[in-house]
């Protein structure tokens, strides 16, 4: 596995491909380099380590300063070097821009169900815009499938393991003819809980299946058609869904053990997931220019709940029961397109992107079981009554919260990147982007009372929960590099960079008039990154080193806001917001060494320094220095990632290998107000496998996860103590494969 790679500007089409030197080529646009000779920040994970993946998130264990925040089940948030927010809800845009086979994923639910036979992924580092479709303020992450080629070939894989694990893989390349292939590719995976519901309440039972169930599968069909010597046409059509039950949090009011939750049957609710979409990229060659287009459409239904409190409260206790329930719709269309020039002295590539999406949600809370025709619980959620104003519209009881909202964006931008070579050893890289964004946005916030009035929020007595609001914005953004290349091939790298990520509405709870107009917003936040560096390789080893410092204007963050109830009782509310500044510098280093044949080893590091610079915040005013000078949320001080993989002959027809790997990161907090309550402890994941290799194409291995058997948070949120999203414990098994 080489350290470092760029699928640069044609994120579909491009290849990456070996020379036989352990070099790694990346070819795009016609512009073929090892990635030694790019002046980025780039990591790559391949195909073989990815297989390996349940999730998206699995690729912050390989990747040293990436770090990745799970909610809701699969909902993920990317941090690369401390930029970006730890974000809930899943109608905004994420700081690293996320793209499967070219096509941008708008929202932070989009990206895991797709993760099957993949060749490789890239994780670009900093402020982004000039080379891809979107703009992102932290980076850039791609997922490239495997591509039809023109000989048949093949594999299919099953893999059993704790928690009644069960893992079914397969694709099959076609060759239909001298012009057409076909690669069609599935996943299966299905398993059992895997945290522990015990019961700390005797009057509460507590279901197994909280711990989390997986159901699901995916389907994905890729065309290649040479349709002339110039041109290639790419056809992707894909479908998954997700069908079990999401993990409850846990309250940290539990005095627990090791991967235990505690949570009552109220909790407990199906999830009805699916995401379809497909693409055609087309590329046309002219000579040395290069005309590219490629038009997406993706989309997503999704229902799913948990239990929103994290404790086996009993129903009589009405003021600390709570669950949640999501209900969302989305679709989204792009046209990317992109032309480049290539010559002896330049490289320059020039795009347009447009993109709509639209989005609908219902966001509803309720107490005990639900009644699905009336919304009503068997008992009083506890935020509801706080909602409903100086004049309540009923005599009744307030139960049962309701937000809905729809959102549509519209994006349109001019970008370029190019490459000029001043001399044979130095050159110059200018990038641009021009980018128009407008946003729309329109909902209502109710509560439900148990005579069955419906009646819109007014908390505060500020207006009724009811609006629209419309959001307009045009920025320009960029990047200037320098690359100088010494006698013995050592590259000296220096560059500024600049992105931004939208800003937008706040999409669950909406408590009054103000949220469109003023609680409910958010801004932009943007990015201004400089970075200095080496890369150094030779026949069986490259180094690279680089050393970073990003400034951090107006930094999204979750904010959580206490509030008292009529009757004494307390929770709290959260919302995306902006923090005034922060920065973040550090460095990075990786080193890729095969000592001996058969045996690669690979080490990277990060040390990283952000901290948060406040002096009022807008949601809690009387308590900016609640921020300041805290770090970033889930920005680890040092991150090491180590792995290592040996191969070797055991007889005729037959080889054995194994590999391990692991990843440290030190404590962090998950989020922003650096509250210890909040912090999670530095800790390690360590993975391993061992396999036999018959040359007749069949793999049969051993493998096993988390075999520190490491207990740590994957996110965290607010409301009636603090309530955390937990890692899956050790986990072993067993794994066959044929491939042809």
């Amino acid at each position: 596995m080489m350290s470092s790679a760029l699928m640069l500007v044609m994120p579909q089409s491009a290849l990456a491909q070996s020379n036989g030197k352990d070099e790694i080529i990346v070819t795009a646009t016609k512009i073929a380099k090892n990635v030694q000779e790019l002046g980025l920040s780039v990591s790559i994970v391949d195909g073989e380590v990815l297989a390996q993946f349940d999730g998206a998130e699995e690729l912050s264990q390989r990747v040293s300063g990436l770090q990745a925040a799970v909610a809701n089940g699969s909902q993920i948030a990317f941090q690369i070097r401390g930029i970006g927010a730890v974000d809930h809800q899943a109608l905004t845009p994420t700081a690293a821009a996320i793209y499967v086979d070219g096509t941008y994923q708008a929202t932070n639910v989009q990206t895991s169900p797709l993760l099957f036979d993949i060749g490789q992924a890239e994780v670009l580092k900093g402020p982004q815009g000039s080379l891809y479709g979107r703009n992102a303020s932290s980076g850039a992450i791609n997922f490239n499938s495997v591509l039809p080629g023109d000989e048949k070939s093949g594999y299919v894989g099953a893999e059993y393991g704790k928690f009644d694990r069960f893992n079914l893989t397969g694709a099959a390349t076609l060759p239909v003819s001298d012009i057409f292939s076909l690669r069609l590719s599935g996943r299966y995976f299905s398993e059992g809980p895997t945290l522990d519901n015990v019961v700390t309440n005797p009057d509460v039972t507590a279901p197994k299946e909280a711990g989390g169930k997986r159901d699901e599968f995916g389907l994905r069909a890729i065309g290649r058609l040479q349709a002339s010597p110039a041109t290639e046409v790419l056809l992707n059509i894909h479908y998954a869904e997700d069908n079990g039950i999401n993990q409850s949090p846990l309250n940290d009011s539990l005095d627990l053990g090791k991967h235990e939750i505690s949570i009552g049957p109220d909790g407990i609710q199906d999830t009805d997931n699916e995401f379809y979409g497909g693409s055609v990229n087309v590329t046309h060659d002219f000579g040395n220019l290069t005309l590219v287009s490629h038009t997406a459409y993706e989309g997503y239904n999704q229902q799913y709940g948990f239990d929103f409190d994290g404790t086996p409260r009993p129903f009589d206790v009405v003021s600390l029961n709570s669950n949640l329930r999501y209900d969302r719709d989305f679709v989204q269309v792009s046209e990317e397109l992109r032309l480049s020039y290539v010559s002896d002295r330049a490289e320059l590539m020039a795009g347009i992107y447009l993109e709509a999406e639209d989005f609908d949600q219902e966001y509803l809370l309720w107490c005990g079981v639900l009644n699905t025709d009336t919304l009503l619980g068997t008992c009083r959620y506890v935020g509801a009554p706080g909602r409903v104003g100086p004049t309540p519209a009923s005599d009744g009881t307030a139960t049962t919260l309701q937000s809905l909202i729809t959102q549509s964006r519209k994006t349109a931008a001019l970008f370029s990147y190019n490459t000029v070579h001043l001399t044979p050893q130095l050159e110059v890289i200018l990038g641009g982007r021009l980018t128009y964004e407008t946003i729309e946005g329109r909902g209502e916030g109710r509560h439900i009372f148990d005579d069955g009035v419906v009646a819109l929020n007014n908390r505060d007595g500020l207006g009724l929960a009811i609006g629209s609001n419309k959001i307009t914005d045009t920025r320009l953004s960029g990047n200037f590099g320098l690359n100088y290349t010494l006698p013995d091939n050592t590259l000296l790298y220096g560059s500024y960079s600049n992105g931004f990520k939208s800003g937008g509405f706040n999409g669950e709870v909406i408590n009054n008039a103000t949220h469109f107009t003023d609680e409910g917003l958010f801004g932009a936040e943007t990015v201004n990154a400089l970075e200095a560096g080496v890369k150094f390789s030779r026949e069986n080893i490259a180094f690279n080193l680089a050393g970073f410092y990003q400034f951090y204007d107006n930094p999204q963050a979750r904010i959580f806001v206490p509030f008292t109830t009529s009757d004494g009782g307390a929770f709290t509310s959260n919302s995306l917001s902006n923090l005034d500044e922060a920065t973040s510098f550090g460095l990075e280093a990786d080193i890729t060494w095969s000592p001996i044949e058969g045996l690669d080893l690979f080490a990277g590091l990060t040390l990283l320094d952000t901290q948060i610079n406040q002096t009022e915040n807008p949601a809690v005013p009387q308590n900016a220095e609640t921020f300041d000078g805290n770090p970033l949320p889930f920005a680890s001080d040092v991150s090491t990632v180590l792995s290592a993989r040996y191969e070797w002959a055991l007889g005729e027809g037959l080889r054995a290998s194994v590999e391990g790997n692991g990843k440290y990161q030190s404590a962090f907090y998950l989020d922003a107000e650096g509250l210890e309550d909040r912090r999670q402890s530095g800790y390690e994941i360590a993975d391993g496998a061992a396999y036999l290799h018959f040359d007749n194409g069949v793999d049969v291995g051993i493998w096993g996860r988390n075999l520190t058997n490491s207990d740590y948070a994957v996110s965290g949120f607010g409301f009636i103590g603090y309530n955390t999203f937990r890692g899956d414990p050790r986990s072993y098994g067993v794994s066959l494969k044929y491939s042809y």
